[in-house]
């Protein structure tokens, strides 16, 4: 995850959006955690984060943005140590993408005509 230019003026808009909305908690924003150290926000928006009315996730990869947004553990590869196949931990959110893909893809696939022999 690369830096954003405005970073602060970004969060800051957002922030007022959510506010005329009313802030309930759940609004945030998420920035690249290379940004975290050069936020300097206005007074009202530290004080809604530390109030729990406002977050900001600071995140280095786009599997910890989705497991944000999710609540749901993206999980990693997994190589067969025999095989050599590679899968994904089970339950998990790439465990689940790849099975409906591959459900996708056995539907897209013609089926195979029956052999002359």
């Amino acid at each position: 995850m690369q830096a954003i230019g405005g970073v602060n003026e970004k969060i800051e808009g957002f922030f007022d959006v959510c506010k005329l909305k009313s802030l309930n908690g759940q609004q945030g924003v998420m920035i690249p955690a290379s940004n975290a150290n050069n936020l300097m926000l206005k007074e009202e928006v530290v004080e809604a984060v530390k109030n729990g009315q406002f977050s900001i996730w600071a995140v280095k990869s786009i599997q910890e943005g989705f497991e944000i947004l999710t609540g749901v553990p993206t999980g990693s590869v997994i190589k067969h140590p025999i095989t050599g196949e590679l899968s994904f931990e089970k339950g998990t959110a790439f465990d689940k993408i790849n099975e409906r893909l591959i459900q996708l893809g056995a539907k897209l696939t013609p089926p195979k005509p029956p052999s002359s022999s």
